[in-house]
């Protein structure tokens, strides 16, 4: 048994699974209690729970949904709930199968194997085996509805495809990646032809648009937020006067130096760091905000998302960063998955990096990385660094959060900023790393385009923001700034 919470979000009702009730085992009352634990067993339990659960929940409480949206394959087991109302109610499988596919919509998420669950044929015995003849289907006719082309085990992507008929990557990029994984699904059509499509990742404006800048836009136009959509309308950006822009910026940024300064505080000295060590480590934070160039990567850590890249060539990120007069900061932030050994590694290594000597107070690693954090390096950063493995980021929209506040995006050419990039003229919303054909060396590919973000950073990143007029404002980097609005907020959001 579950019980079922009702969460608030805006105008949306979030309903939440909880198996904590007296009345079940000590072990189901664990299922929902924590998300990244267990083994398989504790997995297919709360995969169990969210799409069979969810299901039935959602007849609990009275709704009948027309369409059906499977976000990831965690709760595509809900397929199978599905099937069976319709075989209760004396329909064949085949037939229940094709009503339940043709109300279903399958987004994935990920192009990375790891983050698609297969279970074993045992565990799924173990839990549906009475579930099968209840439907009218052989032993082998049941494992099939999840059986991957030419691989082992109950696939829950593969669960997915074959209970929806509309399916869709995160980004145009990922859309091919999925298109050519799932390939296998289809082997009588070419890969770009098959039903595998793309609905490319936005994100919620209001919740990520930094305060001071919504209160700007109110002041000029009133009814921007009923026109997020129109990239017309988002010329009036264009308009605001750097001086009045610039000073925007500068306090969305003087918000984000002062809440590093405490996190960072606190985190050292709890660390046993002596406070001349500490103030030593945040003295660049002492300067005022305008004169220093502070660069944001704060994502989940995972081995695919290169979080390291930057360090290849240690020489040039020195010199890079010895310039006393023009700094750059680089903030890091975010976790791993518990059981993600080389992604926790990644962290200790940049925890270790920060601590060197030649990147003391300049490499900053934050600890509890949580929404009010993201919030404030998205919108506080001057340029948002991303340097995923092509073609394994699916969408990374932290960009676009970051972006719709101003700040430059430097990335990789993957996910959602292979549509973002845009140049214009002089001006650009950002900085595109042309990804290198990984079917070379992929030590080599990294290196090659760990020396080209040097070279960005060396030889346009650094000299544009430090590029003043007389009145101290770097008036080309405000102008691709106000750009990065203008493209990115009417393109990227999710209204």
């Amino acid at each position: 048994q579950a019980q079922v919470w009702q969460v608030r979000v805006g105008k949306i009702a979030l309903f939440l699974l909880d198996t904590d009730l007296p009345s079940n085992s000590a072990a189901d009352r664990q299922i929902t209690y924590r998300l990244y634990g267990g083994d398989r067993r504790t997995r297919i339990e709360q995969e169990i729970v969210l799409g069979i659960g969810g299901v039935r929940a959602l007849r609990a409480l009275g709704l009948a949904p027309t369409a059906w949206h499977i976000n990831e394959g965690h709760a595509a087991f809900g397929v199978l709930e599905r099937l069976r109302e319709h075989v209760d109610t004396g329909k064949e499988c085949a037939v229940a199968l094709e009503l339940v596919a043709s109300s279903t919509v399958f987004t994935t998420h990920t192009p990375v194997p790891a983050g698609h669950d297969v279970f074993s044929e045992e565990l799924i015995d173990e839990y549906f085996g009475t579930l099968w003849p209840q439907m009218h289907l052989s032993r082998e006719h049941f494992l099939a509805l999840g059986k991957a082309p030419n691989e082992p085990g109950f696939n829950m992507t593969a669960l997915a495809i074959h209970g929806s008929r509309q399916h869709n990557g995160v980004s145009q990029i990922h859309g091919t990646v999925a298109a050519d994984m799932a390939s296998g699904f289809w082997p009588e059509i070419p890969a770009h032809e098959n039903p595998i499509t793309h609905v490319t990742n936005g994100v919620h404006v209001d919740t990520f648009l930094a305060r001071e800048l919504s209160q700007l836009f109110s002041s000029l136009h009133r009814d921007w937020r009923w026109n997020l959509r129109e990239a017309a309308y988002w010329k009036f950006v264009d308009t605001i006067p750097n001086d009045r822009f610039w000073s925007v910026r500068a306090a969305i940024k003087a918000e984000l130096i002062a809440d590093v300064r405490r996190r960072l505080t606190t985190q050292l000295s709890e660390d046993g760091l002596s406070d001349i060590r500490v103030e030593r480590t945040l003295r660049y934070l002492d300067r005022p905000e305008s004169d220093v160039l502070i660069v944001g990567f704060a994502r989940r850590f995972a081995t695919y998302k290169r979080a390291n890249l930057l360090f290849r060539d240690r020489e040039r990120l020195t010199q890079l960063l010895a310039d006393e007069n023009r700094p750059i900061i680089f903030i890091f932030a975010g976790k791993a998955h518990p059981a993600d050994e080389p992604g926790k590694a990644l962290i200790r290594e940049i925890w270790q990096l920060s601590n060197e000597p030649a990147f003391h107070g300049r490499v900053l690693l934050l600890e509890g990385y949580d929404m009010a954090l993201a919030r404030k390096l998205v919108s506080g950063c001057d340029v948002w660094l991303n340097n995923p493995e092509y073609p394994l980021e699916a969408s990374g929209t932290s960009g676009q959060k970051a972006g719709l506040n101003g700040a430059l995006n430097l990335s990789v050419a993957d996910g959602w900023w292979g549509e973002g990039y845009q140049q214009e003229g002089s001006l650009a919303n950002g900085w595109s790393i042309k990804p290198y054909n990984r079917s070379f060396n992929h030590d080599y590919c990294d290196s090659e385009e760990a020396s080209d973000l040097l070279t960005l950073l060396e030889t346009e990143v650094k000299p544009l923001f430090f590029e003043r007029d007389a009145h101290g404002l770097p008036n080309r980097w405000i102008q691709n700034s106000k750009m990065a609005i203008r493209t990115i907020l009417p393109q990227f959001n999710s209204a």
